[in-house]
C-alpha cells in the first residue's frame, strides 16, 4: 500500500489502490475525445527481436485513448525498416515509423547541420527530438506521452496512470513523470538512481548549500524514469540533451519553463523492470559508466548556469562527500531489502559507488576544460525560425518513406 506523503516541491500522485484501472481508463477515453493523445516510442531495431516490445504492442492494441503512435526507429537497414513497419502494422491506431537512418531523414538532418542545428550525436535524445518535431508538425495532438521499448513488465495501466494527470481537464499539470520501485528477480535494481543520483544530490546540498534546483530534483522519487506525459504546447521550447542525460534534461527544462505547480510525479507501477545496462568499468564510453558521466555533466552545467561556481577543489570535496553519503545509503538499502525479503549485493554496490565517485571527477574535469559544451539540441521553435519549410519537408519525407516501403511496394 502506497503512502500519501507530499514533499512540497512537486505534487506526488499516489496509487492508493482505490480506483480500478478500468474505471480510470474509461475516464481517460472521455478526456481523449477532446484532447488528442500521441504516444512516442523511441526504439532500436534490435528491440523488435525481444519479448518486451511484442508485449508492449499487444497491450497498446486495446488503448483506445491513444490517437496516434509515433515510432522512432534507430539502427535499421531498409529491409529492417520494412520489417518494423510490418511488426507495428497490427496497431489499430494511426501510427507512423520514422526511419531515422533512411536517406530522406538523413537529408533532413543534413539540412539541419548546414544551419548548425543538427543533433550532435546519435542516441535516444536525437530519436525523441525528431519524433517531437513530427508531433509538432502534425499539429493535431494536445498531449504527448513517451516511454521506452524495453519494459519487460509493461501493462497498459502504466500508460493510463501516466497520462491521467495531464489529460484530466480539472488538473493544471503540464508535465507528469512516472515513478515506481525497481524490483525484479528478488533484488533491488536502478543502480544509477539509487547509488549515483540520490547521493550526489545530497552531497551537492552539503557542498554548495541549499539550492532550489537541487531541492526540485531531490523531490522526484525516480528522477531517471523514462516515462513522461506532457502538454504538446511545451514541446516547442524544450531543449533536450542528445547524450544520456535525457531524463535529467527534461526535468531541468520543466524546472526552467514551468511553474512547480505545473509538474507532478505519478506512481504508475509496483512491478517495473527493463533491460539492464552493464556497468562498463573498463570503458567509460558505454554502459552505466558513460551514463553516470553524462548525468554528472548535466547537473554541473545546470547549476553553473544558475550561478554556482565550480573549481577542481569543489569537485574533490564533492567526490569525498558523495562517497561517504553513498556508502551510508548502501546500508539503508541493504536493511530495507532484508526486511522485504530482497537481496542487495553490497560488494557490487560498493564497486558501483567507487566507479561513480571516479566519474564525478572525470565529469568535473571535462566541464572545467569546456564549460560551454552544450549537448542540448536546439528547440523546435528555433528550427522553425531558421527554416520555416523544414518541418513540412520532414513530414513529407516520413510520409513518403511509409508509403514507398509499405508491404504493397515490397
Amino acid at each position: 500500500m502506497a503512502d500519501f506523503h507530499q514533499n512540497g516541491h512537486v505534487a506526488t500522485l499516489h496509487d492508493l489502490r482505490r480506483v480500478k484501472p478500468e474505471a480510470m481508463e474509461r475516464e481517460l477515453e472521455q478526456f481523449a475525445d477532446t484532447r488528442k493523445i500521441t504516444l512516442i516510442l523511441p526504439s532500436l531495431y534490435s528491440e523488435l527481436k525481444g519479448d518486451a516490445l511484442t508485449e508492449i504492442v499487444d497491450q497498446l492494441c486495446s488503448a483506445k485513448f491513444i490517437n496516434r503512435i509515433v515510432i522512432g526507429l534507430d539502427r535499421a537497414t531498409e529491409s529492417e525498416y520494412r520489417h518494423a513497419k510490418k511488426f507495428f502494422s497490427r496497431l489499430p491506431q494511426d501510427h507512423v515509423v520514422l526511419w531515422n537512418d533512411g536517406p530522406r531523414l538523413k537529408e533532413i538532418d543534413y539540412r539541419l547541420s548546414e544551419m548548425g542545428l543538427s543533433p550532435m550525436e546519435p542516441g535516444k535524445g536525437r530519436n525523441v527530438w525528431f519524433c517531437m518535431g513530427y508531433v509538432l508538425a502534425r499539429g493535431d495532438s494536445e498531449i504527448v506521452a513517451l516511454h521506452d521499448c524495453d519494459i519487460v513488465t509493461y501493462t497498459k495501466d502504466m500508460l493510463v496512470k501516466l497520462l491521467y494527470p495531464v489529460a484530466n481537464p480539472n488538473f493544471s499539470y503540464a508535465l507528469s513523470k512516472g515513478y515506481y520501485p525497481r524490483i525484479a528477480d528478488g533484488k533491488f535494481n536502478g543502480r544509477v538512481s539509487r547509488l549515483l543520483v540520490s547521493p550526489i544530490l545530497l552531497a551537492l546540498s552539503k557542498v554548495i548549500g541549499d539550492h532550489d534546483y537541487i531541492n526540485y530534483l531531490s523531490a522526484f522519487r525516480y528522477p531517471l524514469a523514462g516515462e513522461f506525459a506532457m502538454r504538446t504546447s511545451i514541446l516547442h521550447d524544450m531543449r533536450i540533451p542528445s547524450d544520456w542525460g535525457l531524463e535529467i534534461g527534461v526535468l531541468s527544462e520543466a524546472w526552467r519553463n514551468l511553474s512547480p505547480k505545473a509538474t507532478c510525479q505519478v506512481e504508475i507501477s509496483d512491478a517495473y523492470d527493463h533491460k539492464h545496462q552493464p556497468l562498463s568499468e573498463e570503458d567509460a564510453s558505454t554502459g552505466l559508466s558513460r551514463m553516470s558521466i553524462d548525468i554528472c555533466k548535466a547537473l554541473f552545467r545546470k547549476l553553473a548556469a544558475d550561478g554556482v561556481v565550480f573549481t577542481m577543489e569543489t569537485f574533490r570535496t564533492l567526490k569525498a562527500t558523495y562517497y561517504r553519503t553513498a556508502l551510508d545509503m548502501i546500508e539503508s538499502y541493504y536493511n530495507d531489502a532484508v526486511m522485504n525479503g530482497l537481496y542487495v549485493d553490497r560488494h557490487a554496490a560498493e564497486k558501483s559507488v567507487e566507479l561513480f565517485a571516479s566519474n564525478i571527477m572525470e565529469a568535473g574535469e571535462i566541464f572545467l576544460v569546456n564549460p560551454m559544451e552544450t549537448p542540448f539540441i536546439p528547440n523546435w521553435s528555433r528550427v522553425h525560425a531558421a527554416d520555416q519549410d523544414l518541418m513540412r519537408l520532414m513530414t513529407e519525407a516520413i510520409a513518403q518513406d511509409n508509403t514507398e516501403y509499405s508491404e504493397e511496394n515490397a
